[in-house]
């Protein structure tokens, strides 16, 4: 490794790749509900971190309100990003009608915890606005 590298836990390092890739993820539940409560919180940070790590991913932040989801997410280039939170939608939706279904029942009906779609926003160590500023100011051969 190079005396000028300083290892960082934001940066994982792979037989080939030095990385570091940042998802903010918000999911809504199944007709925008406010579904969500403070035990419903409590369960989500044992369920959530476990999904992580079985995709070799880490759970960074994981916030709450009463009608959406906020995880970030620190996952490796391997991983499918879509197959993640589908995951994470997954587990969450199945432990929270197991342990809570009186409540659950009340905001939701039907099978669908979750609808289909979900925003990813990807969060790098720079702002968009400075890379293009960098990218625009490398010359250009010739």
């Amino acid at each position: 490794m190079s005396p000028r590298w300083e290892s960082t836990p934001a940066v994982r390092r792979g037989r080939s790749v030095v990385r570091t890739l940042h998802a903010h993820v918000v999911s809504v539940p199944q007709y925008r509900r406010k579904v969500f409560a403070d035990a419903i919180f409590t369960r989500r940070e044992e369920v959530a971190p476990k999904v992580c790590e079985d995709f070799g991913a880490e759970l960074r932040e994981f916030n709450s309100e009463t009608g959406y989801v906020h995880p970030l997410v620190h996952y490796p280039p391997a991983v499918a990003l879509s197959r993640l939170v589908g995951s994470l939608k997954g587990v969450f939706a199945r432990r929270l009608r197991q342990g809570f279904p009186d409540h659950i029942s009340r905001y939701l009906w039907g099978e669908h915890f979750w609808p289909p779609s979900h925003f990813p926003g990807s969060c790098g160590g720079a702002l968009p606005a400075i890379v293009k500023e960098y990218i625009e100011s490398q010359k250009r051969p010739g």
